[in-house]
């Protein structure tokens, strides 16, 4: 899934509920050259055929800075971490987290912003890098009421600077969302994490949504990162063997089987309907040499890349 379609699919949502438009709810004089930013307040996201507030998070290829008050449970691979007043969760693209209201009187800030927003040319970051954003960390952060009250000023800020008409509004805000992983990375993370009980079920599930947020791929710019149970395994934080174990009991299948699965499903694709030549299919699908996509693909289906093709 790419980026516009993630992002549109997130403001459509949001639309819906609310019964905004999703031109109101962009941002104002913001290009592609800046990337995408805002910011928002959970009671302005109220679904009126409920009552209740939404937070999407799922499929999202954006990042996610979220101020939360109120009792919540965030459930992520075979980990669920409870927040009782206050807290501060950074979520990235990399990886899904289930969010979990555990009261009905909630209240929330927060701001979604793409890669493009904070890259290294207009911050010297590469944001995954950052320490915050690092696969296998649980980026949730109970806070005091004093770094609460930090982290809520600095939300208002945002909110106060994106409906301004300043030209430079966009410079302000990119300091402030650093600002925000700054003060996040100086936290302790929450430290009350334990197994629950539908925890397989849930690793298998958050395995199948990395797995599938890779593709489709519709891009020679597009490149499969993760390839391996050893690099699926240590995204969600878990044992490659406990991973391996999981999957085996959920599908029927190995890890590895069903990443080669997914990966000759979308070669097949590839090859019939683009014009890209196998070396090309080849890369993007992770290969260094098109010799082993070719052996990997006649392994899989009993025949070769150019034999599918023809």
């Amino acid at each position: 899934m790419n980026k516009e379609t993630s992002l549109e699919e997130f403001y459509q949502e949001m639309a819906a509920v609310s019964g905004n438009s999703v031109q109101s709810l962009l941002p104002e004089a913001i290009d592609k050259e800046i990337g995408h930013f805002n910011v928002f307040a959970l009671e302005n996201l109220l679904d009126e055929s409920t009552g209740k507030h939404i937070m999407p998070y799922s499929k999202r290829a954006y990042y996610k800075i979220s101020f939360i008050e109120g009792r919540n449970r965030a459930e992520y691979a075979d980990k669920v971490i409870d927040i009782e007043d206050q807290a501060l969760l950074f979520a990235t693209p990399k990886i899904p987290y289930n969010w979990l209201p555990l009261e009905k009187k909630q209240s929330a800030l927060f701001c979604v912003f793409t890669a493009d927003f904070v890259n290294r040319q207009k911050t010297g970051v590469v944001i995954d890098e950052l320490p915050i954003f690092s696969p296998g960390e649980h980026p949730i952060f109970q806070l005091s009421s004093s770094e609460a009250a930090e982290a809520q000023h600095i939300f208002v800020k945002m909110q106060r600077e994106l409906s301004s008409d300043y030209r430079y509004k966009y410079d302000l805000l990119r300091n402030m969302v650093m600002e925000l992983i700054h003060f996040g990375q100086k936290l302790q993370p929450a430290s009350k994490l334990y197994a629950s009980n539908n925890a397989g079920h849930r690793i298998g599930s958050l395995f199948i949504e990395l797995l599938e947020r890779q593709f489709p791929i519709d891009s020679l710019q597009q490149r499969l990162t993760l390839r391996t149970a050893g690099d699926y395994a240590n995204r969600l934080a878990v044992h490659v063997n406990h991973l391996n174990k999981v999957l085996k009991e959920y599908t029927g299948k190995t890890t590895t089987e069903i990443i080669s699965n997914r990966i000759i499903q979308e070669a097949s694709i590839l090859l019939r309907h683009t014009g890209w030549n196998i070396s090309e299919v080849a890369y993007v699908l992770g290969f260094e040499e098109v010799a082993h996509f070719s052996n990997f693909f006649k392994r899989q289906t009993g025949t070769t890349p150019q034999k599918f093709r023809a």
